[in-house]
């Protein structure tokens, strides 16, 4: 009767590390915070302004390697570190910015050519306009498969998936 109590107790305490270890994991797997801000890694951001240095580390001792010149351009913080953000726009070319460059103002880069922008989030609802690829628009509201962005004096919704600047599960009101 003692083995089998043993046995018991041995396997209650492997299934008890078991099942922390596993919550542990799933709380961090579901979301990772700044150490500087507590704001949610990834995000999105937007550059506020017209020209920004894109440097090899967080300090300006560091080279620069390239300068962003898009007022608007929606980029995504990986990192932070001090007054510094990692980001990297839509074809994954990045490096550190001063944070005072950035601007919480989401946008959003359209990404196929010619895309509709509805009046409502139904593709059977009358066209306001439509958007060129690469052109940056203001992300307004956002349901689960379409959100609502303005550029260019028009606005109205289009497909979420067409867009670059938001996540495939976001929702904004």
């Amino acid at each position: 009767m003692s083995a089998s109590f043993s046995v018991n107790r041995h396997l209650v305490a492997l299934i008890s590390i078991f099942l922390l270890a596993f919550g542990t994991m799933t709380a961090s797997a579901q979301e990772k915070r700044g150490p500087v801000t507590n704001l949610p890694l990834p995000r999105y951001v937007s550059m506020k302004a017209a020209e920004g240095n894109v440097r090899r580390g967080p300090s300006l001792t560091h080279r620069i390697d390239w300068v962003f010149k898009r007022r608007g351009m929606p980029l995504q913080i990986t990192a932070e570190y001090g007054n510094w953000r990692k980001v990297q726009d839509r074809d994954g070319a990045g490096g550190w910015v001063h944070y005072a460059l950035l601007s919480g103002v989401r946008t959003v880069l359209i990404e196929s050519d010619l895309l509709p922008v509805y009046a409502t989030p139904d593709p059977k609802s009358p066209v306001n306009a439509h958007f060129e690829t690469g052109v940056v628009a203001r992300l307004e509201k956002c349901t689960p498969d379409w959100c609502r962005v303005s550029a260019g004096g028009y606005r109205g919704w289009t497909l979420k998936n067409n867009l670059w600047g938001v996540e495939p599960s976001e929702i904004r009101e």
